[in-house]
């Protein structure tokens, strides 16, 4: 059974470093989003803080291109115009960004690596939880490889096919192997074996808006 939702939800994001840049040029921002602070606003004021506010107070006109869940930190890319925007919003659209993820997952996965191929749905009573669901869901795929086993943890390295919400998160729950400290899909010891979620976006590859040469980007794990 999944953790009930919060009553209340006392959003008190981190402020240092308030901004961590990786990158910077005429056209694009790399990010370095620390977990705890939301991608982009939320519709209460309360939840105004977000990386995006903080690179639009720091960058006029800045655009945001994707996004991280709240709690999920790393890699977040932000273009300085909108021909840029439009450029690095394509790739993406397209799927032709390259990322992968670190996680720290409850247990000792038997295998390797393995592709995850469920059809993900909001759970529209317990949102913004999402679940699988075989007749109303979109296709999601994640690969994931096992880079180290800890005595009942494992590290592994994720790459999502798919862009779907919470989609490694529900994939690794679906497996077994829940992300370590993950308020919406670990429990028991899982959830308690760390004080955030255990899931960084550590590298990001696109092509420069302005060159199209390919860079690729990383982000030191936290954990």
């Amino acid at each position: 059974m999944l953790n009930p939702m919060p009553k209340t939800f006392i959003y008190n994001p981190p402020t240092d470093p308030w901004l961590s840049i990786l990158y910077e040029d005429e056209a694009i921002i790399v990010c370095d989003k620390p977990s705890g602070l939301l991608s982009v606003p939320g519709k209460d004021p309360a939840l105004f803080d977000s990386l995006q506010s903080r690179i639009l107070d720091a960058y006029p006109g800045a655009g945001t291109v994707h996004r991280l869940d709240k709690d999920t930190s790393g890699i977040m890319l932000f273009a300085k115009t909108k021909a840029a925007h439009g450029k690095l919003g394509m790739q993406f659209e397209k799927r032709q960004t390259k990322k992968s993820y670190l996680a720290r997952v409850w247990g000792d996965v038997a295998q390797d690596e393995g592709l995850v191929d469920l059809p993900l749905a909001t759970d529209w009573e317990n949102k913004p939880r999402q679940r699988v669901d075989y007749e109303r869901g979109r296709a999601a795929q994640s690969r994931w490889r096992a880079l180290g086993r800890e005595g009942g943890v494992t590290r592994v390295e994720l790459t999502p096919i798919t862009g779907r919400t919470h989609q490694l998160r529900v994939h690794m729950m679906e497996l077994g192997h829940p992300i370590l400290g993950d308020p919406f899909y670990a429990t028991g010891a899982a959830l308690a074996a760390a004080d955030r979620l255990q899931l960084h976006a550590a590298y990001l590859a696109v092509r420069h808006p302005l060159s199209g040469e390919e860079m690729a980007f990383t982000a030191p794990v936290p954990f």
